[in-house]
């Protein structure tokens, strides 16, 4: 297709999350990836509101936000509403994969392997020392529903883990056992699930600072691992997508224990995308770069634009 084919694409990145400053840096890649290729503008936006310009009978969305509304739902429920054609999952599966609780409830139920959890209010804190009974002294601390790694922890012993919760008096949280191995992110494209990266940073943590900062992290993809392991991690990765309602596009996690057992983390609805992101490393595996992953990344919208006013 030539670019005079397609609908004008409208990439809206920024919001009112923790994690603005990660949606803006992805919002502008996306932009200036597509932009030689196709009719394409770019918004910021810096509330949770629809821009009034927008035309749902001509243009069609690539929401790129990360964190609260761009992530939940609420941004897509907007879009919905607006009649837009959007590119990435919609609404439900959106408030769904936000959850991390709900969403490794849904996969168990599929035969997806998880770890197991408990779950607290920041305003109601369960006893550090039931925690530890229930799921030993090495544990993770994050919260339900934020992405990007935004309040990870690591605990060990009932003294490291009561003062985490000392610092918390709001929101809805998360504990696990900490698996020490191996963590592994699958870029999903309709389905189909692309490259293993496994992801190898400095200290063993892969929090906040060390997705985001340069030298941090080292990468390798395609993984190296058993044939076996990739074809049963690649099953798990598309059974997630599916049994959660994903469409288009979204990044699955797993973290593999010392013994090569694997556990899905979380699904990310709308993954970083730049080009030195999670996603576009997975989709090179398969033999995309850049500007064409985030062209494929669209089609389903544009198929579902051309439905809705063709007929």
């Amino acid at each position: 297709m030539s670019a005079q084919d397609y609908p004008p694409v409208v990439v809206l990145c920024g919001g009112c999350s923790s994690e603005r400053e990660v949606s803006l840096v992805s919002g502008r890649a996306v932009y200036e990836a597509l932009a030689p290729q196709l009719p394409c503008e770019f918004k910021i936006l810096g509330e949770e509101k629809l821009p009034a310009s927008l035309d749902a009978a001509r243009e069609v969305i690539f929401p790129v936000f990360h964190g609260s509304w761009g992530e939940d739902g609420g941004v897509q429920r907007l879009l919905e509403q607006g009649g837009f054609a959007y590119a990435g999952c919609d609404a439900v599966c959106s408030a769904l994969c936000m959850d991390k609780v709900d969403t490794k409830t849904r996969v168990r139920e599929h035969g997806v392997p998880v770890v197991k959890q408990l779950t607290f209010e920041g305003t109601k804190k369960t006893a550090a020392e039931k925690i530890i009974k229930t799921l030993g002294e090495d544990l993770v601390l994050k919260p339900v529903s934020d992405g990007s790694s935004v309040g990870l922890q690591m605990t060990q012993g009932q003294a490291a883990l009561q003062a985490a919760l000392d610092k918390i008096n709001s929101g809805h949280w998360m504990m696990e056992p900490r698996v020490r191995g191996r963590e592994f992110a699958i870029g999903v494209l309709y389905g189909e699930p692309m490259g293993i990266v496994e992801i190898k940073p400095e200290g063993g943590v892969y929090d906040y600072a060390h997705k985001y900062t340069a030298g941090s992290t080292r990468y390798e993809f395609p993984a190296k691992l058993p044939e076996q392991t990739q074809a049963a991690m690649l099953t798990a990765a598309s059974r997630s997508f599916d049994v959660c309602g994903c469409r288009d596009f979204a990044r699955v996690d797993f973290v593999m224990d010392e013994k090569g057992a694997f556990y899905l983390l979380e699904i990310n609805t709308i993954p970083g995308l730049t080009p030195t992101s999670l996603m576009p490393k997975s989709a090179s595996c398969a033999g995309l770069d850049f500007p064409a992953l985030v062209l494929k990344m669209l089609q389903g919208a544009f198929g579902r634009h051309g439905t809705r006013h063709d007929g």
